[in-house]
């Protein structure tokens, strides 16, 4: 909601001045408040869709039998910790074979050495010998690398979601076991208008809320700030962390958001009565009373627009006595007297768009 589309009490009010002075030059009885100055925060209110800080689909590299599973759904596990372990006997005796068989090219290769030195051998064959060894010992490191691959390991700490598959059961490489998510912090992506972008950096403050929690806030940060804008949609991508230690916040969960894109700390405010006149959306006429107690007709320019009152960001510096009631008995020049208000609440301090 944009606080230039401000709907004022003082729209249908007569244009300024029509009200006149009193006759006989009689005072007019009015309330005026005084302007104040007070910290406002200029907020963009959106919907956005909460994601896992990091999400993963476990899978195993190799086909293979399950012979272990080592969690429990649900479970938070840590990073390097053991989830599967496939069937090795395969993987260990083809390992064993590999070994062997570059053993024996091993010492074939240094007795070749020593052969060729003392010119009792061809260097065609000592190259065969050599050939032979390179391609054994890289059967090795292979053989090695499928033994490890039949254990699969948490990449990251996370929780495991649910268990896809089941000991004894034979799968292949794009076989699905399970999925591990980080939710600690949780990631909040949300599309921002084009014309918002100029007032977003990193490390701007932001509040979530999820219809589960009601009106509680979550609080976060911005981290992250698309550096192109969709064309079809002139939005661009950005992301904010919330820390989330007790998993309450959930992947896939809408929120709305309240993201902080400025904070002035003595802008001018006043009461949304005080408005005599709109004339053109951020544009408006209010009376003050002047150092003679008359009413002086002032044009101002609005800013956002709080519980009640309004922000005035051109034509008063603060503490200008603003009337807000018997508008209706007033015109420019008029003698006021004035009444002291009756106390009410203190308003939040927030803007929303």
């Amino acid at each position: 909601m944009l606080a230039a589309g401000l709907a004022t009490a003082g729209c249908g009010k007569k244009a300024a001045g029509g009200g006149g002075a009193p006759p006989g030059g009689f005072a007019a009885q009015v309330i005026a408040v005084e302007a104040q100055r007070q910290p406002v925060s200029e907020t963009l209110s959106i919907v956005g869709t909460i994601a896992a800080n990091e999400m993963v689909e476990l899978k195993s590299e190799i086909d293979g039998t399950i012979e272990e599973i080592r969690f429990q759904e649900g479970q938070p596990v840590k990073k390097g910790g053991l989830l599967v372990r496939l069937d090795e006997t395969r993987f260990a005796a083809s390992l064993a074979q590999a070994e062997a068989n570059w053993h024996l090219s091993e010492t074939t290769f240094k007795r070749n050495q020593q052969l060729l030195a003392d010119k009792l051998i061809p260097q065609q064959e000592f190259d065969q010998s050599a050939s032979t060894y390179t391609v054994n010992l890289r059967v090795v490191d292979w053989m090695k690398r499928q033994l490890q691959d039949a254990r699969i390991h948490a990449p990251f700490d996370g929780v495991i979601g649910s268990r896809l598959v089941s000991p004894g059961q034979v799968i292949g490489k794009n076989t699905t076991l399970a999925w591990l998510v980080d939710l600690d912090p949780v990631k909040v992506e949300v599309n921002v208008p084009e014309r918002f972008l100029s007032q977003l950096q990193a490390g701007q403050n932001l509040e979530l809320r999820v219809s589960t929690y009601g009106d509680r806030p979550f609080t976060g940060k911005v981290f992250f700030i698309a550096p192109s804008v969709d064309p079809a949609t002139r939005t661009a991508l950005v992301k904010a962390q919330i820390p989330n230690p007790k998993h309450e916040l959930k992947p896939g969960m809408f929120g709305n958001l309240d993201l902080t894109l400025q904070i002035r700390d003595r802008a001018v405010v006043i009461p949304e009565a005080a408005l005599s006149q709109v004339l053109d959306g951020d544009r408006a006429m209010i009376y003050i009373v002047s150092a003679t107690n008359t009413a002086q007709l002032v044009p101002i320019k609005l800013g956002v627009r709080l519980a009640g009152r309004v922000e005035v960001t051109e034509g008063l510096r603060g503490g200008e006595k603003v009337i807000v009631e018997g508008l209706q008995k007033i015109g420019p020049g008029a003698k006021v007297n004035v009444a002291a208000p009756e106390p009410a609440p203190a308003a939040p301090a927030t803007a929303g768009r």
